[in-house]
């Protein structure tokens, strides 16, 4: 069994509205095929197809306060309700109780220490670990949790090699904003093959797309909509060479944001918890989603674990 789990970094599920939602306003045809013609917005969930099914989970986990994506984030991999621990919503980055959460367990560290292969899918630059050596800056939960998991974080090498993934999918900041001129470059459909094939190599993959928070805080509608469907074309490569019998594509977020962009703070909205593969697969591992919480033990029981 493969698991993909897509994480979009600040994504809720909002109203259908085309002029604060950028999801409402948006023309995403493959996402759209795959919830029978509807967007994915608040009034989609729950929703039950030949391919897919959507659910609105909480963020808030009985927590006063706005969801933030240390937190958010470390639950996502650990299962544990991080804010009500600490006792509130904290990010970006974790800080210190929230980092030995993650260092006493988290998925990454529990399928390899089950013999599980288990890899974050985006490839980092060498400044980024200069940076991180240097202590101006920390990991954000995410890698934090990969490394505490004694997993390797995916370097330059692995994105020339073909071993790792941008964090845009297709190359392009690497070349326009890291400045790496001669960075492969694909098409968003490539993209996303390439995203496919790669997950399959491994029982599971974590892919990371934080673009989609920083556009919320930017509120920039037209960013989002072109994102959103070159996201829906990333989606649509992925989909060509994904095995729906044999693994399961699940996508989430940490907190919403993007689905809002008449302010800049992140919200209070659920967030969708998009699990697409064959219908006995997601049957199983969607049963007993409510919230971040249980996302951590669907995915050890859909893997055995």
């Amino acid at each position: 069994m493969n698991f993909l789990f897509l994480f979009l970094d600040g994504v809720g599920l909002g109203p259908n509205n085309p002029q604060t939602n950028p999801l409402a306003a948006a023309e995403m045809p493959v996402l759209q095929s795959l919830l029978g013609g509807r967007k994915m917005l608040e009034s989609a969930a729950p929703f039950q197809g030949p391919h897919a099914t959507l659910l609105a989970l909480d963020p808030n986990l009985g927590v006063a306060g706005i969801p933030q994506s240390a937190t958010g984030q470390a639950v996502l991999v650990t299962g544990r309700n991080v804010p009500a621990e600490v006792g509130l919503h904290f990010g970006p980055k974790p800080n210190r109780e929230i980092a030995h959460i993650l260092d006493d367990g988290n998925i990454f560290k529990t399928l390899n220490d089950a013999g599980r292969r288990a890899t974050l899918l985006n490839a980092y630059p060498p400044r980024y670990f200069e940076a991180i050596a240097s202590g101006k800056r920390m990991y954000s939960s995410i890698p934090h949790a990969v490394t505490a998991g004694g997993i390797r974080l995916k370097t330059e090498r692995d994105f020339y090699s073909g071993e790792g993934m941008a964090a845009d999918f297709t190359g392009q900041g690497w070349r326009e904003h890291l400045g790496y001129k001669d960075a492969p470059l694909y098409e968003p459909e490539q993209a996303g093959q390439n995203l496919g094939r790669l997950a399959q190599k491994y029982d599971f993959a974590f892919f990371e797309f934080w673009i989609s928070d920083y556009i919320g805080h930017y509120q920039d509608m037209p960013g989002a909509v072109e994102m959103l469907a070159r996201f829906d074309r990333v989606l649509s490569g992925l989909l060509d060479v994904w095995d729906p019998h044999t693994g399961l594509i699940f996508l989430t977020s940490d907190h919403g944001n993007m689905e809002d962009l008449s302010t800049k703070r992140h919200t209070t909205n659920p967030v969708p918890g998009l699990a697409i593969g064959a219908p006995a697969l997601r049957r199983g591992f969607t049963t007993q989603l409510r919230d971040l919480t249980d996302v951590t033990p669907a995915i050890c029981r859909f893997l055995g674990v």
